[in-house]
């Protein structure tokens, strides 16, 4: 087993460039997997109502995800600090045990999904048009989700275990053997979005193979099987660092599934319809997760150094890290908020804009995706800032500040998602998403900068 130390003596922008690239790029791939099946079948003969399947499913998938941070990015925050103090002991029952309620998250998840069936769907923003299309892409991508959702836990180990190219590669095979899948299955085999899915889980379960075999070549811990023996102290110890990661995707489940009930809501009262402004959000959502996981990406990368060095009492090269993480995300953010005001026909137009049968919808289309794009992703900047602050204090081992802060903003955007359109109508809860950011990082600013006050005193009395 390696020794960690030289996350406490080489450059911290340094660094940050080599952790954080490789975990931007993986959790961007792994977004591939929906996203890459909304561009072929939003192109396909069943157009923008398969993208608003996909999106009827996609809070169910986002559950999965979550848990599976829940257990994955806490314990790799564990195992990142426990590394910065010396203690190696006990880190192996810590990955056993992540990895065990990952899987049961996972088959608790597709059970209550296939039980509960269409139900759920219709619950989710289903509508009359799409809920068949759902049906057949969900039914197939549950399947995988157990073995999914250990892939990604595994994932944020690897990392934080020091190889997050390794955890990219794994990412990066499955998502080309996806993207490869897709055309094959959706048309060639005629299979629509049911080849959608199949391509998904086929990548998913490559992806998952290449992250276990990891577990035989670590650097820090070596699994056995009584490393999956229940540790519910340790385990509590993890669910605590991993509450705002689970908070966050929880959050973004609870705000897609009352955006989607909105826009069909308010989208049955105008000309155009349920399911165009259903379609259009879904693929809203993308960019937006996009985005957000580049972000995320950069924190997440810095996870592991920033948890080391505050363990090992660096706290100096903890507020640098701060310092950097802020300012690479807001510069990155500010790029993507310039394209999409700019070009937003160019970003809709990538996951189709009608269908073979649906020419005379494709105008409306347009008409109600372009400016809803530039007003819901108007302040991403300040959402992504948001959200870094928010898991730069989950890896300093401060998760009672972490949660509250993992779900600020989307708190927020559910009571403005309600309020607003009661004035604006349809257009209005669009308008939800800049407001709460607004107020969600007004919220946020103080706390970072009580927290940077505070390193700065501790690096003084260290």
């Amino acid at each position: 087993m390696e020794n960690n130390d030289y996350l406490e003596k080489e450059r911290v922008g340094k660094l940050l460039f080599k952790f954080a690239v490789p975990c931007i790029l993986s959790l961007v791939i792994s977004c591939l997997y929906n996203i890459v099946d909304q561009i072929f079948v939003g192109n396909s003969r069943v157009g923008y109502l398969g993208n608003a399947a996909t999106g009827v499913i996609f809070p169910i998938t986002v559950i999965g995800w979550g848990l599976s941070l829940f257990f994955g990015d806490g314990a790799a925050a564990w195992l990142s600090v426990s590394l910065g103090k010396g203690e190696r002991e006990s880190i192996h029952r810590g990955v056993g045990n992540a990895m065990l309620f990952t899987f049961l998250s996972g088959c608790a998840v597709i059970l209550i999904a296939y039980l509960w069936g269409d139900g759920l769907l219709m619950l989710l923003g289903g509508t009359e048009a799409n809920i068949g299309l759902a049906h057949d892409y969900g039914i197939i991508i549950y399947a995988m989700m157990p073995l999914a959702l250990v892939q990604n836990c595994l994932a944020a180990i690897i990392r934080a275990d020091g190889a997050p190219g390794y955890a990219m590669l794994a990412m990066l095979v499955g998502a080309v053997l996806n993207i490869i899948g897709d055309p094959i299955a959706i048309y060639a085999l005629d299979l629509g979005i049911q080849g959608a899915a199949y391509a998904t889980i086929i990548g998913q379960f490559v992806s998952f193979v290449l992250c276990a075999a990891y577990l035989f070549r670590s650097k820090t811990f070596k699994i056995g099987l009584r490393s999956f023996i229940p540790d519910f102290k340790l385990l509590s110890q993890i669910m605590a660092l991993g509450m705002s990661s689970f908070l966050t995707q929880l959050c973004i489940v609870a705000t897609t599934v009352v955006n989607n009930l909105l826009f069909v809501k308010y989208g049955l009262e105008s000309k155009f319809g349920a399911d165009i402004p259903l379609a259009a959000f879904v693929v809203i959502m993308k960019l937006f997760q996009i985005v957000l996981n580049i972000a995320i990406g950069i924190a997440a990368g810095a996870q592991p150094i920033i948890g080391y060095n505050y363990g090992a009492k660096q706290y100096g090269r903890v507020r640098r890290l701060l310092q950097l993480i802020l300012l690479w995300t807001a510069g990155l953010c500010l790029v993507f908020t310039v394209l999409f005001e700019a070009i937003p026909a160019g970003f809709i137009s990538m996951f189709g804009a009608g269908g073979s049968s649906q020419e005379l919808d494709s105008g409306l289309y347009m008409e109600f995706a372009v400016p809803c794009l530039r007003i819901y992703l108007m302040f991403i900047v300040l959402t992504c800032l948001q959200k870094v602050s928010a898991i730069f204090m989950q890896s300093i081992g401060a998760a009672k500040i972490a949660a509250p802060l993992s779900f600020l903003r989307d708190i927020l955007l559910i009571v403005c998602a309600f309020l607003v359109p009661l004035g604006l109508g349809l257009m209005g809860v669009a308008w939800a998403a800049p407001i709460a950011d607004a107020v969600a990082i007004v919220g946020t600013a103080p706390v970072v900068l009580w927290v940077w006050r505070r390193l700065r005193r501790l690096e003084k009395e260290a």
